[in-house]
Order: structure tokens, then C-alpha cells, then sequence
């Protein structure tokens, strides 16, 4: 069974840092391109970051860029998130998700997806 878990959400101050942890199942992670996702109240979900099964590589949303570091670890099977800086505006339902066709920050292209985490930055 296919299972996508995402942990390490809660409150933050502006200006710090979290690190969000997803731990997949039925699948190997390097198998997939790997996105994270998020989706504020009230607003579509957005793409924040993609890593290719191909090469490793990650695109990153604007927003976040240079804030915010994607990274797998094979041998758990599991990606992680490390946000720094962190604004109120960065404060959403974080969501992983694996796309076997195409990395793109595009919810549709991805097949997994996990139950999500909440992330609040708030003072």
C-alpha cells in the first residue's frame, strides 16, 4: 500500500525554522519526482519545491527560494523539508506528494499524495 506521512508542523515565530519530514511507503522515494506542496486557508495549493528522480535536482517556488531546502534520505525513504526564515505568509497545510511523470509544481501531475501538516508562523 502507497502511503505518503507527513510530520513536523507547528507554531513558529517569524523568522524561524522548521523542518517537515515525509516518510513514504509502497514505493521507493528515488523512484519518484518529489514535491512539496502548500495551501493556505481560503487559496489554491501551490508548488513550493520539486527534486527529480532523474538527477536530484530541486526547483523552487520563487517564494521561497533560498529559504527553503528540500532533501531525500534513500536509505529511510524519506524527503524532508528545512524551511528557515519563515514568514506569516509562509503559514499553510504542507503537503508532499511523488509524480512518477513529471516534475512540475502542478497538483495534478502527482499520483501520492500524503494527509498534510500544518505549519503556522505567527508572534
Amino acid at each position: 500500500q502507497v502511503q505518503l506521512v507527513e510530520s513536523g508542523g507547528g507554531l513558529v515565530q517569524p523568522g524561524g525554522s522548521l523542518r517537515l519530514s515525509c516518510a513514504a511507503s509502497g514505493f521507493m522515494v528515488d523512484y519518484y519526482h518529489i514535491g512539496w506542496f502548500r495551501q493556505a486557508p481560503g487559496k489554491e495549493r501551490e508548488g513550493v519545491s520539486c527534486t527529480s528522480s532523474l538527477d536530484g535536482s530541486t526547483n523552487y517556488a520563487d517564494s521561497v527560494k533560498g529559504r527553503f531546502t528540500a532533501s531525500r534520505d534513500n536509505a529511510k525513504n524519506t524527503v524532508y523539508l528545512q524551511m528557515n526564515s519563515l514568514k506569516p505568509e509562509d503559514t499553510a497545510i504542507y503537503f508532499c506528494a511523488a509524480a512518477i511523470s513529471a516534475c512540475v509544481m502542478a497538483p495534478g501531475e502527482y499520483d501520492y499524495w500524503g494527509q498534510g501538516t500544518q505549519v503556522t508562523v505567527s508572534s
